[in-house]
């Protein structure tokens, strides 16, 4: 193997042409544990091969199995090593993990003041995870053993300490993975005579992957471990060109730029061509120009092609040196059907409680009817989930709440149900009703008997059909406790890990105290399956079912009076209720605190303006002016309320207002500029798609006040990114729309290596500090491929706006 002369960059990483090995530029994540992104990673030929290099106390680690604490990095440029300092304080294990670039390669060590505990001899190891489907078709070395990596798990299972666990595919001293590939070739060793072993965590978990690993020893300090890390490398890769663009096309008015991203040591810069495709089949040259220099964002170089004077009506390809792209329409009708597959399907299967096919196709049983139990006290679950030290209402600890087995969809590719997205949803789809009135049919819903059928007109607007499915769980918490529930999940970690229906999750039959296991007297059973309702009472989330009852009431109004009428009444009762409590300093949300005044200004603020709406009552209106000025002291915090709330005030309040908006259009502007896509990429722990599309929507609705001020070039932009024109690769973030649309995604069937057509992932996460990435091999990465629901109905109403602004209609 060639010698790779690794160097630790200005970036705090091992570099080398074609090789990175990031030590620790991630850590791991506090709220969901292991999200396969941290300690030591392996980015060979600009794919993240390889990840969570460390010391781990499983064969094959879990989401939710242990992992050490963090403590410190120290980075070494003159010597190249780095060396991270962690600590498994249950077990008063503190070890160093280094990283040292010598001899061609990596020498990956672990060292230890005091000797392993006993309880940890013969369980913890260092590990180093393998992505599976980089090496599918791939042939694995170790020592003598020859084999090739599979694409589904076939090995032996074992039980150690009462755990079920893999036993490893072959054991040796030296393993060569994929050798047959120069470009995925890497090779590790022991230095000290410890032994290899290669795992396949598939066989634990669906989310598993291809594990290196060497027990520690125990009664030994020092050095306790070492390996010596290779990977080939080709000392002349160029990563190929990217040309991104909208895999959905483009409207003729709008601006139409695609991006070129190139590897920073490509020197060789081609023309780009826009050809048209002939009925014939021929393309015809329409527009070839030299890309306009951008700059350098992250790692890649990126160029720039302004397309926009071209306007024809057609199907068009772009291409650059070699590669040409899929074809793209220009047309008046690209956004006219953008959004049907995530109102039509995604929305559809996200139904809790409703048993809902597709043709030959069940998605799920109605699952869920057993919801739910009252959370115990002090409890803190998983994914952030927690319970106080009461229940903050009537029902005690373990107890069966009436009225929650109804309405909501599956937050996300789990199957919880979480308030504030609930919340979200049902806001924005009254929204969508109020400024477009989407009255789409495609689908039959009937709450009676809990059945959907995708692709069935039943002659009612779907919308409305799921704006009342999600009004139906929003009332039933409040009227079940008397306020909004943080929500419902799974009370067993193996339910939360559930992949397939749904509706095996649980026996569907309400849990009783009194009958043994698997003992049932019908409607009731002994099995403790059912999920857990936390309680913790929140003023914030309290409002914020108040808006969204309020915002559907009025939408709700003639298609069905009763739940109109209900939820009106649920609304004020909130309001009544919150009014008569006094506020907390500080909230508790999404487990942190927060100073209540931060949130409860904009929020009450627009409890009253959705009331006043509604009802009418003067109440409301003098309580929304009141507040309406605080928020304006924090205009950026709160843009999303203010520009609900100001088509409705005086023009002396709109031109007061003018100069703050036009300050928040250049602050947006200058930050748009940090990347040649023109939006903001999140560098967050979760990819930023969300955020891409609020600020849109966004600009939509000042857009609509201050045209003079706002341009809707954002909105397109936005669009753009979401559709392919985006790092990394050109797919569309949503599938089943576009040309080449996600494929394989963090969905409830990601198992599969499948997807939901209309689901919308998070998008282009920032492996920090600079390689972006969308995995689209590989469904499991929660932060890049993980549908949420409010996001889906964020972006239905974006498609919606667009499509309203450039051809003034609102279809």
């Amino acid at each position: 193997m060639k010698e790779n002369h690794l160097i630790v960059n200005d970036s705090d990483y091992f570099e080398t042409r074609g090789l990175n090995y990031f030590v620790f530029s991630n850590i791991y994540d506090a709220t969901f544990d292991d999200s396969k992104i941290s300690a030591v990673e392996i980015i060979h030929h600009g794919i993240r091969t390889a990840t969570n290099g460390d010391v781990r106390l499983n064969p094959t680690p879990g989401q939710w199995d242990k992992l050490p604490r963090f403590i410190d990095r120290k980075v070494d440029q003159k010597n190249k090593r780095i060396e991270v300092s962690l600590s498994y304080l249950e077990y008063a294990f503190d070890y160093k993990l280094v990283a040292e670039a010598k001899d061609g390669g990596l020498y990956l060590s672990v060292y230890t003041e005091k000797a392993l505990p006993d309880k940890l001899c013969g369980i913890a190891g260092l590990n180093l995870e393998f992505v599976p489907p980089v090496f599918w078709g791939h042939s694995y070395i170790l020592d003598d053993i020859h084999g090739l990596f599979p694409t589904s798990p076939a090995d032996f299972m074992t039980t150690i300490q009462g755990i079920v666990e893999p036993e490893p595919i072959a054991t040796g001293r030296k393993i060569e993975i994929a050798p047959d590939d120069p470009e995925k070739h890497v090779s590790i060793r022991t230095t000290d005579g410890n032994t290899l072993m290669l795992f396949d965590g598939r066989n634990k978990q669906q989310n598993g992957n291809f594990v290196v690993r060497t027990l520690l020893p125990g009664k030994k300090t020092g050095k306790i471990a070492e390996w010596f890390i290779q990977a080939e490398t080709d000392t002349q890769w160029i990563r190929k060109p990217l040309v991104a663009y909208s895999q959905v096309g483009y409207h003729p008015a709008q601006k139409k730029m695609a991006v070129i991203e190139l590897d920073k040591n490509d020197e060789v810069l081609h023309e780009i061509t826009l050809l048209k495709v002939g009925s014939d089949g021929r393309l015809t040259k329409v527009l070839s120009a030299m890309p306009v220099d951008w700059g350098i964002y992250t790692r890649y170089k990126y160029k720039q092609f302004d397309f926009t004077a071209i306007n024809e009506p057609g199907i068009y390809v772009l291409e650059y040196d070699k590669l040409r792209t899929a074809p793209f329409p220009i047309g008046k009708n690209v956004f006219q059907k953008a959004w049907f597959p995530t109102l039509d399907v995604f929305f559809p299967v996200q139904m809790d409680h409703m048993c809902v096919r597709e043709a030959y196709r069940i998605w799920h049983g109605a699952p869920h009817l057993d919801d739910a139990l009252q959370a115990p006290l002090n409890r803190n679950h998983w994914d952030g989930w927690h319970q106080g030290p009461t229940t903050d209402n009537k029902y005690k600890p373990l107890e069966h709440i009436e009225g929650l087995n109804v309405g909501g969809w599956f937050d996300a590719g789990d199957f919880d149900i979480q308030t504030p997205s609930q919340q979200s949803v049902v806001q924005t789809f009254a929204d969508l009703w109020s400024d477009f009135r989407v009255s789409r049919d495609q689908t039959s819903i009937n709450q009676q008997t809990r059945y959907t059928e995708i692709h069935v007109p039943d002659g009612k607007p779907d919308l409305l059909q799921q704006l009342e499915h999600g009004v139906l769980q929003l009332i039933g918490q409040v009227n079940a406790v008397g306020y909004a529930i943080p929500g419902i999940t799974e009370s067993h970690l193996y339910q939360y890990r559930h992949l397939g229906d749904a509706v095996n999750k649980t026996d569907n039959k309400v849990y009783n105290a009194n009958l043994d296991s698997l003992q049932t007297d019908g409607p009731t059973s002994g099995t403790f399956d059912d999920r857990w309702a936390f309680t913790n009472r929140n003023p914030y989330l309290n409002y914020g079912t108040a808006i969204s009852l309020a915002a559907a009431a009025r939408c709700l109004k003639e298609y069905n009076p009763q739940l109109s009428m209900e939820a009106s009444r649920v609304a004020q009762f909130i309001w009544k209720d919150e009014h008569s409590r006094p506020t907390p300093e500080k909230i508790e949300f999404g487990g942190r605190s927060f100073n209540s005044a931060d949130f409860m200004n904009s929020v009450e603020c627009r409890a009253a303006f959705e009331l006043w709406r509604t009802v009418g009552d003067t109440v409301y209106k003098n309580r929304m002016q009141k507040l309406f000025p605080i928020l304006l002291t924090q205009f950026d915090r709160n843009v999303s309320v203010i520009a609900r709330i100001l088509p409705f005030l005086d023009n002396q309040i709109k031109k007061q207002v003018e100069p703050m908006v036009q300050t928040y259009v250049k602050q947006v502007t200058e930050q748009n500029k940090e990347n040649p896509f023109g939006v903001q990429i999140s560098r967050f722990s979760w990819a930023g798609n969300h955020g891409i599309v609020q600020e849109a929507i966004n600009a939509y609705q000042l857009h609509l006040l201050y045209p003079d001020i706002v341009k809707p070039d954002l909105i397109y932009r936005s669009l753009d990114y979401l559709f392919g024109c985006h790092p990394f690769h050109n797919l569309s973030f949503v599938s089943g729309v576009g040309a080449q649309p996600k494929k394989v995604a963090y969905g409830n069937n990601r198992a599969d290596y499948s997807f939901i057509p209309g689901g919308v992932v998070p998008g282009i996460r920032i492996v920090k500090p600079d390689f972006p990435e969308n995995r689209d091999d590989y469904p499991f990465l929660w932060s890049e491929n993980e549908y949420v629901i409010d996001l889906a109905a964020s972006y239905i109403y974006l498609v919606n706006a667009a499509d309203h602004l450039l051809n003034n209609s609102g279809k």
